[in-house]
């Protein structure tokens, strides 16, 4: 049995009926349960340079979010997984609707879904989600995804509770749900708090930006949303000299980028030649079989379809219907970075 830790969360404020804009004002004084996987570099939709920003006020030039829906429509369902989960395990829930905050860490900060009754009268976290159908697979084999973990391991850290539940609901259908307990360990949940300290002391209170350290794409969605739509009549910059080691090892790895996609095409097309005769004997069929000793393979070759309009339909469309043209024809600024070299003296 785990240690039961002798303090209580302080309660910083009850949020029933409260305006959206102050519970994001609260939010932006501390660290919550939803922050701690970018704080640690491992959330799949924010940086840690971006929690930063939102902590420190810094608005961004692109403020659309692209992920809303799914955000409105996982706290629609709330109180209905929440209800799949308590039929499911026969445990009481209640709705917690405060705002609470670790009493020796003021600035971790906990917004928990429900509060449960273990059968033992200790009490238990449930967090609530929704997904699609076709993200099942990242709780196969009693998994959590990382970022649904490190929140409810954030929220039992500040409400000194031992046991939390994390639900899932991928559709319409009961049986399209999933739940996981996760355990306290003190450990994990020890190394989660000096790196939220470390985030918040560090650089939200001293006003430094942190380094960008996640995935490719998610920094340079990050920079995107920070600056905005390219610029065509800014005037060119020069870089320091120290910027040249970052452009040659860019170029490096072109380099070997180049050499890998030649071989890639190289195995493409000859994937293509073997093809050839099955797909000469199929016409315009869409599906073989195929008997061996060893087992059947199965061949499709099926359709698909994609409607568009051309560069001379749309150019008629903006001439013509100009009104019909701006209301269904959107704009996608797509931004390449390139480097060149030339060589001093040549």
């Amino acid at each position: 049995m785990l240690e039961n830790l002798n303090y209580e969360p302080i309660i910083v404020a009850d949020t029933t009926g409260m305006p959206e804009s102050e519970w994001l004002e609260l939010r932006r004084k501390g660290i919550g349960g939803s922050d701690t996987a970018a704080v640690l570099g491992l959330s799949p939709f924010c940086t840690t340079r971006d929690l930063f920003y939102i902590k420190t006020g810094v608005k961004p030039a692109i403020e659309e979010d692209a992920n809303w829906v799914a955000k409105k429509y996982g706290h629609l369902l709330e109180n209905l997984v929440g209800e799949i989960f308590s039929t499911k395990t026969s445990l009481k829930i209640s709705k917690d609707t405060k705002m609470y905050s670790h009493p020796k860490h003021p600035f971790m900060l906990a917004n928990t879904d429900f509060l449960l009754d273990m059968p033992d009268g200790t009490k238990a976290i449930l967090e609530c989600k929704t997904s699609n159908y076709n993200c099942q697979e990242k709780w196969y084999n009693d998994a959590v995804p990382i970022n649904y973990e490190l929140q409810v391991r954030h929220y039992m850290a500040v409400m000194n509770i031992n046991t939390a539940f994390c639900a899932c609901l991928f559709g319409n259908n009961e049986t399209e749900f999933v739940y996981r307990r996760i355990d306290r360990d003190l450990d994990y949940e020890k190394n989660i708090i000096e790196q939220e300290q470390y985030f918040w002391e560090e650089f939200v209170l001293k006003n430094i930006e942190p380094p960008y350290t996640e995935k490719g794409n998610l920094v340079l969605e990050s920079i995107k949303r920070k600056y905005g739509e390219a610029d065509m009549s800014a005037p060119v910059i020069n870089l320091e000299k120290n910027m040249s080691a970052i452009l040659e090892k860019y170029l490096e790895l072109r380099n070997q980028k180049l050499e890998l996609d030649h071989q890639s095409d190289d195995i493409e097309d000859e994937m293509k030649k073997l093809s050839a005769p099955i797909l000469d004997l199929m016409g315009t069929t869409c599906k073989a079989l195929c008997q061996s000793t060893s087992g059947e393979y199965t061949v499709t070759y099926n359709a698909s379809y994609r409607e568009g309009i051309n560069k001379d339909g749309l150019e008629v469309l903006r001439v013509f219907n100009p009104d019909i043209y701006d209301k269904y024809v959107s704009k996608t600024e797509i931004r390449k970075f390139a480097v060149k070299k030339r060589e001093l003296g040549a």
